[in-house]
């Protein structure tokens, strides 16, 4: 089936797996500043608000560039506390509607904070030429799960720009464009499935609910992995983080019997802490029999960069695979867009 381009044309109908082999584009995407240049002085913390696929870059960054500041991801309506005037506020949405970012703007803006707006249009982009914010437009694609690349390389330019990162690490995403391009040719659907492993994962998937582990550097892939499982192939999964979850989830999984209709994936890094590693072997060791034998995905790269653009682009790709095979059309998600209208 993941073989016939005839079929995979018909059910893709937006061509999402066309956007996922061009995605290694959005890394070397020239953003410009509207409004004006951004000039920081006296910020000594960064909020970076955002909601799903949009808040994937602040999650990113957690584990390159790394932030040298003290950040702060805002998931909901309310600003934190301790936003105030030196706070560096960058406010994030695809659609630029999202309420919760909205909402949370708001209460920045009471508190004095320096305003940035990553958006893709909608009501942010509005209130940043209203207000004369700096903002930076990404460039229209569809679905914000489709736009991570595009979202990150934005963050790095404002990071860069207000000088809270170097410039040179601009650079560094480009080269990883490049290396991103090469390594997914693999994946595409001109590739049979027998020299294809994310075809191959995708059908050792199918009829499972899916649990994705992995340590922190690699954590911001596992979470997309978790989303693009649930959007694109309309799946249930979950993702969790060592060494967190050897303190909890370890034990449900002993509770009951070892045949569990789920899908175990590993995604495992050579630059992860060697006890993070150590862990890994461990409740493998621990657990084998007692849940089903994981999928481990060694995650390809020199550097962190790298690991985490190819971990988002492969998982990508399998649950694009994984969704034909579901019989859906993967694009679409009718039942946000219905709880958005529903809210309303």
């Amino acid at each position: 089936m993941l073989d016939d381009l005839k079929f995979i044309h018909q059910r893709d109908g937006q061509d999402a797996l066309g956007i996922a082999a061009k995605q290694w584009q959005q890394l070397k995407h020239n953003f410009e500043f509207e409004n004006r240049e951004l000039k920081i002085e006296n910020c000594v913390n960064v909020v970076y608000a955002g909601m799903g696929g949009s808040a994937l870059a602040g999650l990113i960054g957690q584990s390159w560039p790394a932030y040298k500041l003290p950040f702060e991801l805002c998931r909901g309506y309310h600003a934190p506390g301790y936003v105030d005037e030196r706070t560096l506020f960058i406010a994030s949405s695809y659609s630029g509607n999202t309420e919760e970012t909205l909402s949370a703007l708001a209460e920045a803006e009471e508190k004095g904070a320096k305003v940035v707006v990553i958006a893709g249009g909608g009501q942010l982009v509005e209130r940043a030429k209203a207000k004369s914010y700096p903002h930076l437009v990404m460039p229209q694609i569809g679905q914000p799960r489709f736009a991570v690349f595009y979202n990150l390389r934005a963050l790095v330019a404002v990071l860069a720009a207000a000088g809270l990162i170097e410039k040179a690490q601009l650079a560094e995403l480009d080269t990883a464009a490049d290396w991103l391009h090469a390594a997914s040719q693999p994946w595409l659907p001109t590739v049979p499935k027998a020299d294809n492993p994310a075809k191959q994962l995708a059908e050792e998937l199918a009829g499972k609910s899916i649990v994705v582990y992995t340590g922190p550097q690699l954590a911001p892939a596992a979470y997309k992995w978790k989303i693009s499982f649930n959007e694109n192939a309309k799946n249930l999964a979950w993702w969790s983080q060592y060494s967190e979850w050897n303190h909890n989830e370890l034990s449900g999984w002993i509770g009951q019997p070892a045949l569990k209709v789920y899908g175990v994936i590993e995604l495992v890094s050579n630059l992860e802490d060697k006890r993070i590693q150590k862990r890994v072997e461990v409740a493998e060791r621990l657990l084998s029999g007692r849940r089903p034998a994981p999928f481990f995905v060694k995650v390809e790269g020199q550097t962190i960069l790298q690991q985490l653009v190819w971990a988002i682009t492969f998982g990508d790709f399998v649950s694009l695979y994984l969704a034909l095979l579901n019989g859906i059309n993967p694009s679409p998600v009718d039942l946000q867009e219905r709880f958005k209208q529903e809210l309303k």
